[in-house]
């Protein structure tokens, strides 16, 4: 991975992660009284606080990134050490699609007149999965990827040893 590739994502990783600071900050001000009272439509309290949850989420997920992006660049990304990123990964998504399904019950309630909304936001959520998913099967190519230069490693020093 080229210096200008690192450096481009971790500007955006950056970015995005004053990005959720920004959102929760302001939803801890509204949630402790600054303004925008609710006006009765929607439970914004609750989807307030699943919001700052799920920024959350986001946190872990760029933070596990960020330090995934760190091993590439070093080039020890091909270890067991990974292994915990690749998992904080899944483990926020998880958790981002949990709370997306929690917005989507709390948004239901307001949307008798048209189901398919919320259909729609509870695909959206299984999508969401969907990429927990996709990441638990990179995951597993880790792991083969992992074992396969323990395996490389083992055999030069046979070699070296023959040699």
């Amino acid at each position: 991975m080229g210096k200008l590739t690192v450096r481009a994502l971790r500007a955006v990783l950056i970015v995005v992660f004053a990005g959720t600071l920004l959102v929760q900050a302001s939803m801890v001000w509204t949630l402790a009284g600054g303004r925008n009272p609710e006006d009765g439509t929607l439970p914004l309290t609750a989807l307030r606080l699943i919001t700052v949850l799920g920024m959350v989420t986001v946190q872990v997920a760029l933070y596990c990134v960020g330090r995934l992006v760190t091993m590439v660049r070093r080039g020890t990304v091909f270890s067991h050490a990974a292994f915990r990123y690749v998992d904080g990964v899944i483990g926020a998504i998880t958790a981002a699609a949990l709370a997306w399904f929690a917005v989507t019950a709390v948004n239901a309630p307001g949307q008798r007149d048209d189901p398919g909304v919320t259909l729609i936001m509870g695909g959206i959520g299984v999508a969401v999965l969907g990429v927990a998913l996709l990441v638990l099967v990179l995951r597993m190519l880790l792991a083969q990827a992992v074992a396969r230069d323990i395996e490389a490693a083992q055999l030069q020093a046979e070699l070296d040893e023959v040699i």
